[in-house]
Order: structure tokens, then C-alpha cells, then sequence
């Protein structure tokens, strides 16, 4: 699978050859992402008032490909959706690049055998495959070959169902639509969007303002001179006022005392629940952005731009904000869902390496739980992973962004998000946060695998490979000595994660499987990792 990615995609097409389920799949995707779906035969037949074999008898196959440029035409005209060609739809030059001009297109293909299985049990009388006779179709993928080749987006759906190959579509395109997180008395669903250089198109993502909206958009001091003023000038573009406010950078600005100095400025200009908070930063911009934005004014719009890597893959996605509070890390918080979330992989060009490579602990951790074609491609290093950083981003989204769907408000399986936490945060803050987010996670995910490997739950062998993983992308797979076993442990304690007084923990039993809610009442195992 491979796929490339413009700031604009107004349609996505999906064409290949007839019988390898375009229509399906595309009706599935369309509903996931919440868009309209038009198949191309099918407005054909209800233009013209024939079947499709019945315009091939009276008109031929030029008569029919004339039908189908009209009503293409017609239908890239109205508003973004998802949209099924024919299988020869884009044989003519002019249709090709008319789709091509207007949307992305990407190619479904899947192996003879499928196809003609797939061809014999439908009920879709095709006029070039008469009889479903396979010499024909045998002479027709021949004929189209080339054709086909030529399309440099392309899935291979041979053994996906319809639901699977849809998904996969959505990584492939950098499209996702989180849902469940109604509020009672708004449709709480909202796009997450993967776009390279989509910065400058944040204003034009957001839809049209409402009359004199305030945009106020919260950075952190090293965001700011690099992102905000595109930001401000996209957002200008299509019709809103903008402010700006700049926070120092760190984890030390997520306080509940920032928050009310937040809500002080938002009264001091103007911000009314027709306006946006935009949160340009790393998950400390998110957390306390979205928090502010969640409580002021009893709810006011917001949308997430995380510019870090950990900003992207995890703390943007899922409406969970929050500040710290002395005694332990977003121990104050709400679920609060924005109303989208931009993630423009060109930036991470100007992440330092360190944040960078704390960014990864959170990607190798969306593999184990799962992907594991993504712990693969991080199991190749910091080359490897920079050198397919577009996919990777998308792919570890993509782990998250189905957790969170199947469990908004973290009831049961969202937990498993949460596999390496319980020990990194409290590494995190005994280290009085001089150890980073991810290199915390990425020790707690170390001595987690190491546990569950002597506790019989893990192969020795996979708890090894994501150790070395993580070792491979520079992260810390042990704590920093000296060890204050004691402190760790009363940081544990006060987890949000415990149950009753009990610690519970998520624990990989495999690459891409993890099981959660595991209780450890004797913690000499996480130390006997060691």
C-alpha cells in the first residue's frame, strides 16, 4: 500500500477493476467519515432511465463513456464526498484528469481469483464480461494493465472485508473521524485529518465563521515564532479575527493557575461561544488549552494543531484535557471534545531530536498495542521511522483513534492506551520532570514487558524485541539511577488508573495485543525486571 497526500482533497474516487468492490467499500467508507456517497453507474441509470446494459445496446460503450463524463462532471461539482468509478471510467484523458484536479484517487486491487469469485456472486449484469466468462476477464485486466499501474495510490483488498479495507483506507488517507462523545446538546463527532503543509488550510478546514468569530489561538514560546503567524494568517484568510497568546514553553505552564489566567484573557477579548480556541503546541498546549476551553463560558469550541510528535499520536486525540496538580499529572481534567484535530507531519522538521525521539515511545506503545506493522517499521530505527514519517503518523493515530471509538470515556478498553503510564508518570514526576513524557512511558513500557515476561504472559523473545526497539530510537529502557523505589511507588498510588486501593496495569501479551485492567499486588515483579 502506498499513497501521497495533497493540503487539499476535496473528493476521494475510488476506481479498479469491475468486481473488486468499489461500490461496498466505498459506501462504508463514506459512512465512517461521515460524507456523502455517490456511485457513478448508479446516477448513470437513474439519469438516463436505463440499465447500464440496456445504454450499451442502444448507444455502445461511446455512448455509455459520454453518460459517464457528463455525470462525472456533474458530480465533482457538488460537495466533497466519497465517490465509485467505473472500472474504465478514467481510460479517457479527460476524465482522469478532472478527478484527478478535484479529489484523490485511489486504485483498489485484489487478485484474479478474488475477483472472479466476487464477479460470480453478484448480481450486476456487466456488459463487457458477458457471463462472467473468465477468458474475458482475463483479456480485460490484460488489456488495462498499464492503465491501472499508472495510479500511484493503490490497496490491496484481496483478503480485506469490506469494514477492514475501508479502515485501512482511512490510514492510507490520513482520514479518521472520532465519535460517542455526545454531550447532550451537540453531535460531539468530529474529523481528525493528516495533511502535509495543511497549516496554511487550517481557516478553510474550519468551514465558514460565524459572523465577527474570535479565533484565539494558544501557543507555548517555542511554537510561536515558528507556526503562529501562519496559523493567524490562514485563519484571517477566511473571514476571523485572531489573537494570540504564548505560554512558556514546559510542563511547569500546565497548572490550574494558568487556566484561570487563560479565562482571564479570553474575557479581556471578547471570546464568546461563537469563537475558537486553537491549541498550536505539544500536549501541554492541548491539555490546558482544551480544559480552558471546556469549562469557560460552560463550553466554547476548540480545535487541536498538535506540532510534536507526542502531540499528534496522543494527547490531541480523544477529548481528554486536563492540568496537574502538585501531587501528580492531570489529576484535574474533562472530556472535552474539539471540533477537529490538524496534524501537519512538515513540522516535526523543527522538533528537536530529544522531544522527537520521546515522541516515539508513544508510537512504539500504539504498536504493541495494535499495530504491528508500525512496531516493525519503529524496529528499524530513527532512519527508517524519518524516512516513512508520514505513514508512521498516520498508522499511530489510526491505534488510537479506534480505541477511542470503541470506548470514549474510558470505561473499560481505552485503557489500554494507558500500557507503560502508570509507572512512567510516576517516574515523570519523581524525577521533578526532568525526565520527558516519553522517555518515562518508554521505561515504563520496558519494565512492564520485562514483567509480563517473567510473569508468563509475554515471550521472553517479543519482550526483548521491544526493549530493543525502543533502544534503537534512543529512549531510556531502564530508570535513572539512584532509584527511590519508596516515592515511585506513593506516586503509583495516587494513579488514576487504581481501582479500590489497587494498582491495575495493561500488560502486552503479544505485538498488537495487550490486555488491561491486569492487577500486580506484589511489585517486587516490576523490579525484578529490572
Amino acid at each position: 500500500m502506498n499513497g501521497n497526500h495533497r493540503a487539499r482533497t476535496p473528493h476521494i474516487f475510488l476506481y479498479g477493476p469491475p468486481g473488486v468492490g468499489k461500490s461496498g467499500i466505498g459506501r462504508r467508507l463514506a459512512q465512517d467519515l461521515d460524507l456523502p456517497f455517490s456511485d457513478l453507474d448508479e446516477v448513470i441509470e437513474q439519469e438516463s432511465g436505463a440499465t447500464i446494459p440496456e445504454i450499451f445496446a442502444r448507444e455502445g460503450e461511446a455512448g455509455f463513456r459520454a453518460w459517464e463524463s457528463r455525470l462525472l462532471e456533474r458530480l465533482i461539482s457538488l460537495d466533497e464526498r466519497v465517490i465509485a468509478l467505473g472500472g474504465g471510467t478514467l481510460l479517457r484523458d479527460e476524465n482522469r484528469r478532472l478527478a484527478e484536479l478535484s479529489g484523490q484517487i485511489i486504485l483498489l486491487k485484489a487478485q484474479f481469483e478474488v475477483i472472479q469469485e466476487r464477479l460470480s456472486q453478484s448480481k450486476v449484469d456487466r456488459p463487457l464480461l458477458e457471463n462472467d466468462d473468465p477468458a474475458r476477464l482475463a483479456g480485460l485486466l490484460h488489456q488495462r494493465a498499464s492503465h491501472y499501474q499508472s495510479f500511484p495510490s493503490t490497496l490491496d483488498v484481496s483478503n480485506l472485508g469490506v469494514e477492514q479495507a475501508a479502515w485501512e483506507l482511512q490510514i492510507m488517507l490520513g482520514r479518521f473521524r472520532i465519535h460517542g462523545m455526545q454531550d447532550g446538546s451537540r453531535n460531539s463527532a468530529y474529523p481528525v485529518r493528516v495533511i502535509a503543509g495543511g497549516l496554511k488550510d487550517l481557516g478553510m478546514l474550519l468551514g465558514e465563521p460565524v459572523r465577527k468569530a474570535e479565533a484565539i489561538v494558544i501557543t507555548d514560546s517555542r511554537i510561536a515564532p515558528l507556526y503562529a503567524s501562519q496559523v493567524q494568517q490562514s485563519l484571517e484568510r477566511c473571514g476571523r479575527t485572531t489573537r494570540l497568546i504564548v505560554l512558556p514553553e514546559g510542563e511547569a505552564s500546565k497548572t490550574m493557575e494558568t487556566a484561570t489566567e487563560l479565562w482571564g484573557r479570553f474575557l479581556e477579548f471578547g471570546l464568546d461561544r461563537s469563537g475558537t480556541v486553537i491549541a498550536l503546541g505539544g500536549g501541554m498546549v492541548s491539555d490546558l488549552a482544551g480544559f480552558a476551553a471546556s469549562l469557560y463560558m460552560r463550553g466554547v469550541r476548540w480545535v487541536a494543531v498538535p506540532t510534536s510528535l507526542l502531540g499528534m499520536v496522543d494527547a490531541s486525540l480523544g477529548g481528554k484535557t486536563g492540568v496537574n496538580l502538585p501531587q501528580g499529572k492531570n489529576l484535574v481534567g474533562s472530556f472535552y471534545p474539539p471540533s477537529l484535530v490538524l496534524a501537519d507531519p512538515e513540522v516535526l522538521a523543527t522538533l528537536p531530536e530529544e522531544e522527537f525521539c520521546s515522541g516515539m515511545a508513544e508510537v512504539v506503545k500504539h504498536g504493541v498495542i495494535g499495530d504491528a506493522r508500525l512496531f516493525d517499521i519503529c524496529s528499524g530505527g530513527v532512519d527508517q521511522v524519518r524516512q516513512r514519517l508520514d505513514e508512521v503518523v498516520r498508522r499511530a493515530m489510526a491505534v488510537k483513534v479506534k480505541v477511542v471509538n470503541e470506548d470514549p470515556f474510558e470505561k473499560g478498553a481505552r485503557e489500554v492506551l494507558n500500557l507503560g503510564h502508570t509507572l512512567g508518570h510516576a517516574l515523570e514526576k519523581a524525577s521533578g520532570y526532568r525526565l520527558r513524557h516519553g522517555e518515562a512511558v518508554s521505561i515504563g513500557l520496558a519494565m512492564i514487558s520485562r514483567a509480563a515476561s517473567r510473569m508468563g504472559y509475554l515471550d521472553e523473545r517479543i519482550a526483548n524485541q521491544i526493549c530493543a526497539a525502543l533502544d534503537g530510537l534512543g529512549l531510556p529502557t531502564r530508570p535513572p539511577l539512584p532509584i527511590d523505589r519508596s516515592r515511585i511507588e506513593e506516586l503509583m498510588r495516587v494513579d488514576k488508573k487504581r481501582k479500590a486501593g489497587v494498582l491495575r496495569f495493561v500488560i502486552p501479551v503479544g505485538l498488537g495485543d495487550v490486555k488491561y485492567g491486569m492487577e500486580i499486588n506484589n511489585l517486587d515483579l516490576l523490579w525484578e525486571a529490572l
